[in-house]
């Protein structure tokens, strides 16, 4: 494995001192050495991958250098556009270096919505007509590997990737921040929301945590699955989802189980949301600060307002539950008010070991789900 320490610092030697981007599970341990020693300005963790390379863009433009922009390869549909229409060579020549990890590397175990992902991820670079190599997992060579890359960049004067197998880098843990005196956790919260509605309501979760958290509740009391989609892949769009089911169903109130980092990675969703009055959607937010699913990395969860925001987009009502007799007590106001309304729950961050993931094929869940609106 590579130390992240060294990898580090070789960055910082050859003037790679601007991080940005979005968490990943198998750069979780990198990212978190970036977070623990890298200057306050030096280190952003953006609202998505597009963002992350615009940051880079604006880094470069004011002092000449590459910046490195961190995404999972799933990430890459969202840089696409400034990556073509911004820093390619042939627009304005915008130097970085993307370390991407590699999910869905064929040949590996990973999860469904990975497969076709990590398939496709070198011919995604290769139709950018990006150079890439994929970083060895020893010091040593991922050194000259880095050295190699740097001067493909400067050469060419554009993005250039690095790609990143699982267990590449080495440990290292970033340190809890600002939620010691939390006490909620995520799947208690859940149990009470869900303990709240009626069988007959739809649920949409976003990826991650929460919805293996809803998964492993409906399994311990024997609840049927049917009426909940699971959306294991494409962060940020659960909202999107269930207005379209909302829209569709007037007649099924329709609870969107979200995240902190979800709602902040495509926040525009609250404004679409806010302008169409649906009434039978109601939106909870589960915010713990951070990226739980992929190693607790920071988000701005707690340092803005997303019920303010929610309501100056439109929502008809906005909420804030931090104990489980608060939840109980405002699901009750949210059943009885027209939507679109919102529910932000704070919780602490983590989850139990060995939390399971779903038993069914994201296709079985879609066939179910399915019947159980039109039954």
């Amino acid at each position: 494995m590579i130390d992240c320490g060294v990898f580090y610092n070789a960055l910082i030697q050859r003037e790679v001192d601007f991080f940005t981007g979005v968490p990943d599970s198998l750069l979780k341990n990198f990212c978190a050495y970036v977070t623990e020693h890298s200057d306050f300005d030096r280190h952003i963790i953006a609202a998505n991958e597009g963002g992350a390379i615009a940051l880079a863009c604006g880094y470069h433009l004011t002092t000449g250098r590459a910046g490195l922009v961190y995404m999972q390869n799933s990430g890459q549909g969202n840089a696409v556009n400034p990556l073509v229409s911004l820093a390619d060579p042939e627009v304005y020549s915008i130097p970085m270096i993307l370390l991407i990890g590699w999910r869905g590397e064929p040949g590996k175990h990973d999860e469904p919505q990975h497969i076709k992902q990590g398939r496709i991820t070198l011919g995604l670079l290769e139709a950018l007509e990006m150079p890439y190599k994929v970083l060895p997992d020893n010091n040593e060579e991922a050194i000259t590997c880095l050295g190699e890359i740097i001067d493909v960049l400067k050469d060419r004067n554009g993005p250039v990737g690095l790609i990143v197998r699982k267990d590449t880098f080495g440990p290292c843990q970033v340190q809890n921040r600002g939620d010691s005196q939390l006490e909620l956790e995520r799947r208690t919260a859940i149990k009470v929301v869900i303990d709240s509605i009626d069988e007959s309501d739809i649920v949409v979760s976003t990826t991650g945590k929460i919805s293996r958290e809803l998964y492993a509740y409906r399994d311990s009391i024997g609840g049927s699955h049917n009426g909940d989609f699971l959306n294991v892949g494409s962060m940020g769009h659960c909202s999107q989802i269930a207005l379209g089911i909302a829209i569709s169903r007037p007649d099924k109130q329709v609870y969107c189980f979200d995240g902190d980092g979800a709602v902040i990675m495509h926040m525009g969703a609250m404004a679409i949301i806010g302008s169409r009055r649906t009434k039978n959607l109601k939106h909870i937010v589960f915010n713990n600060g951070c990226h739980d699913s992929v190693g607790g990395q920071p988000t701005c969860g707690f340092a803005i307002s997303i019920t303010d925001v929610a309501k100056a987009c439109g929502y008809t009502l906005v909420m804030r539950a931090r104990t489980e007799n608060e939840i109980s007590e405002k699901m009750k106001i949210m059943k009885q008010t027209d939507g679109p309304a919102m529910l932000e729950v704070i919780v602490k961050k983590g989850a139990r070991e060995n939390l399971a993931r779903p038993k069914s094929a994201p296709k079985e869940n879609k066939a179910k789900f399915m019947e159980f609106l039109n039954r």
